[in-house]
This record gives structure tokens, C-alpha cells and sequence, in this order.
């Protein structure tokens, strides 16, 4: 090909150095550039979750009404096993700026082309007692879920999605993908079973989540013992090592085909990543996802019937570079960019 620079002067010289040609990216560009070319600076304003706007809650009498999606953090790690400090998860995302807001491979730009809002974190009554917590979260994303609205919720440890799930899945069972370093479906632990380790064994025996529908992937590590109840219950269980052989666009199609046309909820923690990407979380197990593996898994998944999601596990202080929290915030992304693409919202088949 031969350059014409004097063409490419003309083009896109003069009067027309803004000017954008393609009309989707031009779309993207009107809606983030004012008149003058200016767009909000990524370090100004008050941190939000992927930059949303922040609708305050009065959750004496919460009004989510005309939202699409709430985003929710729910800052509670009461159920680790191993080292804490996951609650400031929902805190390190909020600090994370240029995710988004265009996804270019599934392109659209889901906190404009919905409405989406940053609604706070769950009122909890008590710092101390997981079992309201628990409670809180459940009655939380009840009131959410009651609304209309689905719920994206920041963790915190991953006992935060059995009450989740509890609340969605109150008239039936939910089908699930879940992105993980583990199953997390052992029984209890030092007489507790409402730790992290357990949410998904609790939300079948509750009724709450279909096992036959529900996918694991990425699971790896030293205590594959302990999630027997996983195959036991009809679980599909992809293990890190058979991520290679299969491929992404296999697995993907084995979760599309897994939770067929039910409703989904989608939970990622944030150790399925390696910890050479990851390293702040409570339980890192190496032999993981990379972040490329991880965005191509997700969007994979655009036309699944989402109902809510999860990101959690993320604790900041084991990660002086801030990767973790970035990776997270852009895992979330990833699953509100999912959103726009599920059937039965308008515009979108059923």
C-alpha cells in the first residue's frame, strides 16, 4: 500500500483533527467528549464503582427506581479462612480509574448505554457477627432484586454470595457460573458452615441454586478434597489443568450449554486469576487464569440470562502495586458489559 500523506492531511488534519470517522466509535466519542473536546478527567470527582454515578441509598425506604443495574458494595470478610482484609475490596475498586467505559469487543459502553448507578455499600448492623450479616446482605439484595434491578455486588469474602443467591433465587433455584480457584462447596469448618469455603454446597441444600446448571472453572489447588459435594450434587468442574487442552471457546460454549436458557449468576473470584496477576487475595493458588484468559472467558458469555453477579476476594494490602484491585474492576466490567446482551431486556430476544 502506498502512503498518501497529503490525503491523510486532508482527512484528518486542519478542521478535522477531532473528527471521527467510524460511526461507532464516533458514538462513543459524543458521549465522553463535550463540545470542546474535553472529557472528565479519571482522577477527578468522588471514586465509584467503574466510575458510575453515585446514587445515594436511604435504605430505610430505598427507591432503585429507573436503574438497570446497582452496583453494591458489600465490605464484610467475617468468613475467611485464611488471611483477611478482603472487606476493603469494594474501597480498592472504587479507587481504580480508566476501566472502561467502551468494551471494544463487545462494543458497547455499559454505564452509559444503561442506566447504572454506584448505590452504596449494604448497611450492616453489626462489624462483628456474620450470621446478621449474612441477614443484611440477604435482605439487601432482596429489596434490589424485588425492584427490578440486578445487583453487581463487590466483596468482601465469597460467603457473601450463599445470601445473594438466597435472595434470587427465592422463587427458583438460579443457575450459575463461577470462576474460582476452588469449588467452594466443603462442609464446615471449626463448626461454622457459612464460611467462604461452603456458599455453594448451602445455596443447593437451601434450594436456592440449580447444581445441574452450575458451572466451576479454573479450580486448582491442595484441597480438591474437599469438594466432593461438587460432582456429588451434578456440578460441571473444570479444572486449571484442562483449561489448555479445552481452550476458552470450548469452555465457553460448555457454561453457555450448562446453564442453557435459566436465569445465571455469575461469580468470579478474583483468585481464579494467578497471583502473578493477583497476588492480593486471601487464598492464592498458583497455576491460574491470566487476565487475557479471564476477559475472553467473560465475554464469551455475552447472551446468557444474567440475573446478578459477584466480584470478591479482593484484599488490597497484600498488593503494593494496586494490580489486584485493577483486575478486579475490570473483571466487573466485563460482567456489566454482559448485561446489554441479556435476553428478555429490551431490544434483546427473549
Amino acid at each position: 500500500m502506498t502512503l498518501d500523506l497529503e490525503a491523510l492531511r486532508a482527512r484528518f488534519g486542519g478542521d478535522n483533527e477531532r473528527r471521527i470517522y467510524d460511526e461507532g466509535f464516533a458514538r462513543v466519542a459524543s458521549k465522553l467528549f463535550d463540545p470542546k473536546g474535553t472529557r472528565v478527567a479519571p482522577f477527578a470527582g468522588v471514586p465509584t464503582l467503574l466510575d458510575a454515578p453515585h446514587r445515594p441509598t436511604d435504605w430505610s425506604a430505598p427507591d432503585f427506581s429507573g436503574l438497570d443495574v446497582a452496583l453494591l458494595g458489600v465490605p464484610m470478610d467475617l468468613g475467611v479462612t485464611n488471611r483477611n482484609g478482603c472487606r476493603f475490596g469494594p474501597r480498592a475498586l472504587r479507587t481504580i480509574e480508566r476501566v472502561g467505559p467502551y468494551n471494544h469487543v463487545l462494543k458497547t459502553m455499559p454505564t452509559l448505554d444503561l442506566a447504572v448507578a454506584d448505590i452504596g455499600d449494604v448497611p450492616f448492623r453489626s462489624r462483628f457477627d456474620l450470621a446478621t450479616s449474612h441477614e443484611d446482605i440477604e435482605a439487601t439484595l432482596a429489596k434490589i432484586a424485588g425492584a427490578g434491578v440486578i445487583p453487581l455486588s463487590v466483596g468482601g469474602d465469597h460467603s457473601i454470595s450463599l445470601p445473594i443467591l438466597r435472595a434470587l433465587g427465592r422463587e427458583r433455584p438460579v443457575a450459575m457460573i463461577h470462576i474460582d480457584a476452588h469449588c467452594d462447596t466443603s462442609g464446615p469448618f471449626d463448626g461454622c458452615k457459612f464460611h467462604h469455603g461452603g456458599p455453594f454446597r448451602q445455596a443447593v441444600l437451601d434450594g436456592v441454586l440449580d447444581p445441574t446448571r452450575t458451572i466451576q472453572i479454573g479450580i486448582r489447588g491442595s484441597s480438591d478434597y474437599l469438594w466432593e459435594f461438587s460432582a456429588e450434587s451434578g456440578m460441571t468442574v473444570i479444572h486449571a489443568e484442562e483449561i489448555t487442552e479445552l481452550g476458552i471457546p470450548r469452555i465457553v460454549e460448555m457454561a453457555k450449554r450448562t446453564v442453557g436458557d435459566a436465569p445465571v449468576y455469575l461469580s468470579f473470584d478474583i483468585d481464579s486469576l494467578d497471583p502473578a496477576f493477583a497476588p492480593g487475595t486471601g487464598t492464592p493458588e498458583i497455576g491460574g487464569l491470566s487476565t487475557r484468559e479471564a476477559q475472553s472467558l467473560l465475554r464469551g458469555l455475552a447472551g446468557i440470562r444474567l440475573v446478578g453477579g459477584d466480584l470478591v476476594e479482593v484484599a488490597p494490602q497484600y498488593d503494593a502495586t494496586t494490580n489486584t484491585a485493577h483486575a478486579g474492576a475490570q473483571m466487573l466490567f466485563e460482567i456489566l458489559s454482559l448485561v446489554p446482551f441479556s435476553p428478555g431486556r429490551a431490544g434483546v430476544p427473549s
